[in-house]
């Protein structure tokens, strides 16, 4: 009797739990393929302005991550199937090598993912096979809204009251107990690849604490809502710019699907059962629905969430200054909160969210740099990118995102005093004006010159004199 054989493609759902592809494998399927392919294009490709899609950090993240789904799935003794090169070849060669009725996967919404699948989509059709989406890396089901993706609200605020007090979040499907694997052995496992592979040397990660996979995940999830309950006061801590328990840190594990958003959602939830609900675990749950929102924007209007006219079809008038983006890249600005958040993007693959706005509100605002180039940078940096997510919040600070009615100019020296009043996180990362006092840290063209003396400072020379004066936030 033939046996009906199920591949199941992991994409950007790295985890057992709450994963609806491997979910209905094994529900249609007699014996299971799970699999996994390194897109070359995207670890070694490079965007359009010519960054490294996917740099170090991100690597190493991703490549941990599937190292721990594969030993989740051995212990369910079962095997992942790892590959490196063109996902759609890969995945039809496997699938005629082994006979397989069907491939399983999560859908994606973005261009490039898009691609992907419907070029998979053909291959298998040519070989009389057939591909089952799911959906893994949402909130909610798109089929429980109350509009369809096209009729989504532009405004974020419309868009939560339709859908937080109205639409059940679903419960998380539960991890699979094991399952019949396609014949162990059959198919050559293939080894997963080192950060060397894809061109890189191993390079210290400062004070990264970010480590890939489920279980890492599920750790810092137990960590930030149980053992510490830092959720309790995340509303008050959100904006913090120093440490590891300002915020939840969830969203590496979140962009690589390690951890699902229901998963999340629930967890909160049980907290708030026994603790109560507080402002903190309603602004994390209201995170989440920012990510949903970004998404779905992300499906109604395609391709022109990445284009310079974002989705208004407006271009702002930006720059493509090359020697004005340098100097952001490497913070060298002269401008000290800029530039402190800017070398710890650099030197980690984080920047807190009040780093993300700041930053890119001087680059398009001040500098008037092609707000793209910034987002690009971005994505080839940080190690929780989701290129809905990222780009979104970009062209929503360039004017040419959602709600483009409000001005997102951020005032550099207020937002640095306000949330670096001491100067803590630019000494950290500026060590050269770590003898400033804290009243002139945060602007020290300001200062006079026998104070810049006393302290060591020489602008122009051990810091850079500023691209922006700061006379024009004060």
């Amino acid at each position: 009797m033939l046996k009906n054989i199920g591949i199941v493609w992991f994409r950007n759902d790295l985890r057992l739990d709450d994963n609806e592809a491997l979910t209905n494998a094994i529900k249609s399927c007699d014996e299971i393929l799970p699999v996994y392919v390194f897109d070359e294009r995207v670890m070694m490709g490079k965007t359009a302005f010519g960054f490294s899609k996917t740099a170090f950090f991100r690597t190493k993240f991703i490549i941990e991550s599937v190292e721990n789904l594969r030993k989740n799935l051995r212990e369910l003794g079962s095997e992942l199937i790892v590959r490196t090169g063109i996902p759609e070849d890969i995945i039809s060669e496997i699938s005629n090598q082994v006979k397989a009725s069907w491939v399983f996967c999560n859908r994606e919404m973005t261009h490039e993912e898009i691609l992907v699948q419907d070029n998979l989509e053909k291959k298998l059709w040519a070989g009389g096979r057939e591909i089952f989406y799911s959906r893994g890396k949402m909130l909610y089901y798109t089929a429980d809204l109350p509009f369809p993706i096209l009729h989504t609200p532009d405004v974020f605020t419309q868009f939560r009251k339709e859908v937080e007090k109205f639409v059940p979040v679903r419960l998380p499907l539960e991890k699979p107990n094991g399952f019949q694997t396609y014949r162990t052995g059959a198919v050559e496992p293939g080894e997963i690849p080192t950060p060397a592979d894809f061109g890189f040397t191993e390079i210290e990660q400062l004070e990264s604490k970010f480590q890939g996979g489920e279980d890492a995940g599920k750790k810092q999830l137990d960590f930030y809502i149980w053992e510490s309950k830092n959720i309790s006061k995340y509303k008050d801590t959100r904006n913090g710019l120093l440490g590891w328990s300002y915020s939840s840190k969830f969203a590496p594990w979140l962009s690589i699907g390690s951890l699902s958003p229901k998963t999340i959602y629930h967890e909160i939830k049980k907290f708030e059962n026994q603790y109560g609900c507080t402002e903190g675990t309603y602004w994390l749950i209201f995170e989440l629905l920012w990510r949903d929102f970004f998404r779905l924007i992300g499906k109604k209007y395609g391709n022109a969430i990445f284009r310079k006219s974002g989705i208004t079809g407006q271009s702002p008038s930006l720059n493509n200054d090359e020697k004005m983006l340098a100097l952001w890249i490497n913070g060298e600005t002269g401008n000290p909160f800029i530039d402190a958040n800017m070398k710890e993007l650099k030197a980690t693959g984080f920047m807190s969210n009040r780093g993300r706005q700041v930053t890119a509100s001087y680059l398009i605002k001040d500098l008037k740099v092609n707000w793209l180039w910034g987002a690009e940078y971005f994505e080839s940096m940080l190690i929780d990118y989701d290129p809905c997510s990222n780009y979104g919040n970009w062209a929503y600070i360039a004017g040419v995102g959602t709600d483009p009615r409000e001005d997102r100019y951020f005032n550099v020296l207020t937002q640095a005093k306000k949330y670096d009043g001491d100067g803590a996180f630019i000494r950290k990362w500026l060590p050269q004006l770590q003898k400033l006092s804290d009243d002139v840290i945060h602007a020290p063209d300001l200062a006079d010159k026998n104070l810049l003396n006393n302290a060591g400072v020489d602008l122009g020379k051990n810091y850079p004199k500023p691209l922006v004066s700061s006379v024009k936030w004060v």
